[in-house]
């Protein structure tokens, strides 16, 4: 049974749509703000009076309707026939071309992609999904659904097992690896599983098939990416290309600064320029709609296989492509909406994913790419599980299953006139989302500076003359890193990047890992695999901060409840990448 709720989160979009309602039906009235009342139980008591408010109305909104959208309304067919033509038309060229037919796995899926959209424009939903229904409903969901709960959860729970111990001992052992060492990171995977139960807020509310579906999916990625190469040269793609978008930002920065500055990585210019410009980009998006078409897609996508709000889904999906801060700002109208379930999914997203900025710096550190692709791309649905089990969801979000929505507050005198207007009022709100991300990073750093000193002073009283933050994690962490399958005599090593990652960020974490990489004894081949899973994700007490503030400058009426949920997304986050490695582990 599908539930679908009508997302609204301005006045002015329920009174569009009950105005839309009222034409279509030929009633002068209908009840705001409900989309169940039927248009026909009202009466019209003068026609002429209705007819004339129709006419109001459409004048109305022809006025909000610029010439060019007029006339793309006009040749729409014509222009969507073009356009379809000439990705049908690059899709041949570039995979008979020779400088580019090595890439036609990821050529074909992009361009089949947008060609299918471009034909369901005017394809009924209909010719596909009534077929497919007819079969699938009598055959598979009715009688699945007429079995008792518990036996359906034991079914996932089997399959998942099934998926479980066959990528650990289905495939055949590599390097130095031994079917005990996957075995122990099998069991680490139940250990964090038990874990998150035993510290859930509302264990009695998990959606428990919400997260075998999660942890069936992380499974299911990691063997597509690690054992196909169609898989990785995919999601390598999608990494690249978020990557050189959001480098274009740098072009600005560059003409502020110089290259030069641009080159050392200063966070102040490259990290922030990125952001203010990507969330210009995506308000811009918004004015045309882009983003809404994105949002009811995997609204009713993860509704179905996960159950969880289009928000959150969006948050989880694009974190491992443009990062924590940004991916927040692509569902900005919800964020001040979000359950407090929903605000710690998306930061548990954030925390446990890189972002494809990033991507190339770490590569360039030695860390093989498809490590770092699939170690993010698998936390997507690791992360949903993860939070749900910690924080489930009690209320109802409003953008669960189908999302409604326009391009804002139609009766806001301060809307965009234009897309070039919404890029410019994006760019003034980055720079607000920006300023709020320095200071909260600026005062975390230096708080666990003052925090590492006082450790320090403490310690010399004891005769320890390095006591740090780093230094307990690592011993702390030494149980973590073994349930993750690492060697025996490596684990005290890993533990110890684990600690640097937290406590001060990942970058130096692989610079590390890259240290001990060229000395006299690197990491063994299965212990490098681990750690450079491990350490993929921004959970670390810096991006605490990055996640606060964003959060807090979109949702400002939220910034209670996100600065009480922010340390246990964070500490999701971290061990969401901790369970990627340990997957990892049962497939080298």
């Amino acid at each position: 049974m599908t539930t679908e709720i009508l997302a609204a989160p301005h006045l002015a979009e329920e009174q569009r749509l009950a105005r839309k309602q009222s034409r279509s039906s030929g009633s002068n009235s209908i009840a705001k703000g409900d989309p169940a009342a039927d248009p026909t139980d009202v009466k019209v008591t003068d026609p002429e009076k209705a007819t004339s408010k129709e006419s109001q109305y459409v004048e109305e909104d022809e006025e909000d309707v610029s010439g060019l959208t007029k006339l793309y309304r006009r040749f729409r067919p014509l222009v969507l026939a073009l356009l379809a033509a000439v990705i049908l038309g690059w899709w041949v060229s570039a995979t008979v071309l020779k400088a580019t037919r090595h890439r036609w796995i990821v050529q074909t899926f992009w361009a089949w992609f947008f060609i299918i959209v471009i034909a369901f424009r005017f394809i009924p939903n209909s010719v596909v999904t009534r077929p497919v229904e007819a079969i699938w409903v009598p055959c598979v969901q009715t009688p699945f659904l007429k079995l008792p709960r518990y036996i359906r959860l034991a079914m996932g729970w089997l399959a998942l097992l099934g998926i479980i111990f066959g990528s650990a001992f289905g495939f055949k052992l590599t390097g130095n690896t031994g079917y005990g060492d996957r075995a122990i990171s099998v069991l680490g995977l139940f250990v964090f599983q038990f874990c998150f139960w035993a510290t859930s807020k509302h264990r009695s509310h998990i959606p428990w098939p919400t997260v075998i579906v999660g942890l069936t999916l992380q499974q299911a990625i990691a063997m597509f990416v690690l054992k196909s190469g169609a898989g990785f040269s995919i999601f390598k793609w999608i990494a690249f290309l978020a990557s050189d978008f959001l480098a274009q930002a740098l072009a600005g920065a560059a003409f502020f600064f110089d290259q030069a500055t641009v080159d050392k990585h200063w966070f102040f210019v490259n990290t922030l320029s990125s952001i203010i410009f990507f969330i210009a980009f995506v308000q811009m998006m918004y004015y045309l709609g882009v983003m809404q078409w994105l949002i009811e897609g995997f609204a009713w996508f993860f509704f179905k296989i996960m159950d969880i709000s289009g928000a959150e889904a969006v948050v989880a999906a694009a974190s491992p492509f443009i990062g924590q801060g940004e991916s927040a700002c692509l569902v900005k109208p919800y964020v001040d909406y979000m359950t407090e379930s929903e605000l710690h999914l998306t930061m548990t997203s954030g925390f446990s994913t890189i972002a494809g900025s990033v991507l190339s710096a770490y590569i360039g550190l030695g860390v093989p790419p498809e490590n770092l692709v699939t170690a993010s791309v698998m936390s997507i649905p690791a992360s949903i599980a993860i939070s749900k089990m910690r924080l489930p969801e009690l209320d109802e979000p409003v953008t669960r299953g189908r999302v409604t929505v326009d391009r804002g507050n139609q009766n806001d005198k301060d809307r965009p006139a234009n897309a070039l207007h919404a890029f410019s009022k994006g760019a003034v709100f980055g720079l607000i989302v920006a300023g709020q991300i320095l200071t909260n990073v600026l005062t975390v750093v230096s708080l666990v500076a003052m925090l590492n000193g006082l450790l320090t002073w403490i310690g010399k009283g004891f005769g320890i003359h390095a006591l740090t933050l780093q230094l307990i994690l690592r011993y702390v962490f030494y149980p973590v890193t073994f349930f993750m399958g690492v060697p025996r005599g490596e684990i005290l090593r890993v533990s110890e990047l684990l600690a640097t990652k937290l406590v001060e960020n990942e970058f130096v974490a692989y610079l590390s890992l890259q240290e001990i990489t060229k000395s006299d004894s690197p990491l063994s081949p299965r212990a490098f695999t681990i750690a450079s899973y491990a350490l993929c994700g921004f959970a670390n007490l810096g991006s605490l901060g990055i996640q606060v503030g964003v959060l807090g400058a979109l949702a400002p009426s939220r910034a209670r409840i996100i600065s009480r949920i922010a340390l246990s997304a964070m500490i999701c986050g971290f061990i969401s990448t901790m369970q990627a490695a340990g997957i990892a582990g049962m497939l080298v």
